[in-house]
């Protein structure tokens, strides 16, 4: 029946729905679906049906989210109390450092003996802009390995575990869903997303994060709904579990322009130490195999110098992801003058011979206890600018800004986002196209609105 204004109740309802992506029955691929050339769209289309489309794809995302999270949260379950499990004997029983080259030694043999040798958080980050597949052998190799490094003492941390995990699951996962190649990029985001949450209890930051990582200045916004209910699953997993998520207590001075430039200042120090921290922990691979060509040596000799720092330097607070530290220098605005350095010489020299972690904790460290050493210098309290630090370092290594300053409001609360983002901002635009990722990828420059497309350094 038609009313006055000579309309059907389709034509009503296509109104809401652009001609190019009218369905007609014909076409029950999305990709074919919103394709502007599609033959069927010549023919009368059922807009009803367009929804159908969208309800389907927003299922077929649901599941495949909400299989990736619980998987990943199980998994990144059992890998959190592994690694806290594993530092809590190490404390309770220091003469296991003694095992690290013992443990270096097992770790490049089964790396070696599995043919995994040489890939990392790099191998997922390219399988996702290739489209290639991840080995699910990767997955409990690294987590074997990660856990034996902080058991033994290796500096190092544990996102890289859960890049890796993450994305190995979340491919295979694609497998049985059946997706094609460019949906199981996306659903290689969802698993990434899902062990981050797992391992921080950060859901928000675990999405972003993800999403902008892999290509900076280019997200795939296709992945937010996927990579979200991913996160948020994962999280309500680890929740059973009594997992706590990590959150710090931090006072963030009152808005003023003055304690802008100085945080200003402060980004513009974490920056630089963005490049020095991906110069060295490239530098230092390098130069590791060059003068020791074979894996297992190399480790061995990793774990003696990893040894020999700790008696040298006298203390344990920079083997292990050093959590404590990072605590001290937030919470109570207690930080060593050197502490930043020495945690970058230890994290060099760990995962530079072969041991097996990530860099992501031990930037947070970096950074915390370079704000703690440089905030009372120029005017700013201690404890905020030690969390200052630690997002504007994170920012600056690994190019992520939006991501960076979500993991602030989520780790210290919303008061001092401004000085976060400003801090974040800095830090991302002075540390140029330098990177923990090699296999990232820089779309567009920081200084100016042009594309250049290049691979992190």
């Amino acid at each position: 029946m038609r009313g006055r204004t000579g309309f059907t109740p389709v034509r009503l309802f296509a109104l809401f729905f652009p001609r190019r992506l009218q369905w007609t029955g014909r076409c029950d691929k999305v990709s074919v679906f919103e394709k502007k050339g599609c033959k069927c769209l010549k023919k009368p289309c059922f807009p009803i049906k367009a929804a159908a489309v969208y309800a389907r794809a927003l299922a077929k995302w649901l599941a495949v989210a909400a299989v990736t999270g619980v998987a990943g949260g199980l998994v990144g379950s059992a890998f959190y109390a592994s690694v806290a499990s594993a530092t809590e004997l190490r404390q309770a029983h220091p003469w296991l450092l003694w095992l690290l080259p013992l443990a270096g030694a097992a770790i490049a043999l089964l790396y070696r003996l599995t043919k995994l040798d040489g890939l990392g958080t790099d191998t997922v980050i390219d399988a996702i802009h290739e489209g290639r597949g991840i080995r699910l052998l990767l997955v409990p190799v690294i987590f074997v390995s990660t856990a034996a490094t902080h058991l033994c003492g290796g500096s190092a941390g544990r996102e890289g575990a859960a890049l890796q995990i993450g994305g190995g699951l979340g491919q295979n996962i694609a497998r049985l869903f059946r997706l094609d190649d460019k949906d199981r990029r996306l659903a290689t985001l969802c698993g990434m997303s899902a062990l981050f949450s797992a391992l921080f209890g950060t859901p928000l930051t675990a999405t972003i994060f993800a999403l902008e990582v892999i290509s900076v200045g280019e997200v795939y916004y296709a992945g937010l709904v996927p990579c979200l209910g991913s996160a948020l699953a994962a999280y309500g997993v680890t929740s059973l579990f009594n997992l706590a998520p990590t959150r710090f207590a931090v006072t963030a001075p009152a808005l003023t322009a003055d304690m802008l430039w100085r945080v200003a200042l402060l980004g513009v120090a974490c920056a630089l130490m963005s490049v020095l921290l991906c110069v060295t922990m490239h530098g230092s691979e390098k130069l590791f195999k060059k003068l020791i060509p074979h894996s297992v040596l190399r480790a061995v000799l990793g774990g003696c110098a990893v040894i020999a720092l700790t008696y040298l330097t006298g203390t344990a607070d920079y083997n292990g992801a050093g959590t404590d530290v990072i605590a001290a220098a937030i919470e109570q605005g207690s930080a060593r003058p050197w502490d930043f350095a020495l945690k970058l010489v230890f994290t060099a020299v760990t995962l530079g011979c072969g041991f097996r972690g990530g860099e992501m904790v031990p930037t947070f460290f970096i950074g915390s206890t370079l704000g703690c050493v440089l905030g009372p210098l120029l005017g700013i309290p201690a404890g905020f600018a030690a969390a200052l630090g630690l997002a504007a370092l994170f920012c600056g290594a690994v190019n992520c800004p939006v991501a960076s300053v979500i993991l602030a409001v989520e780790l210290f609360g919303s008061g001092g986002v401004v000085y976060f983002a400003v801090a974040a901002a800095i830090a991302y635009m002075l540390s140029g196209y330098s990177g923990l990722y090699r296999s990232q990828k820089i779309i567009y420059s920081k200084l100016k609105a042009e594309y250049i497309d290049i691979h992190a350094k």
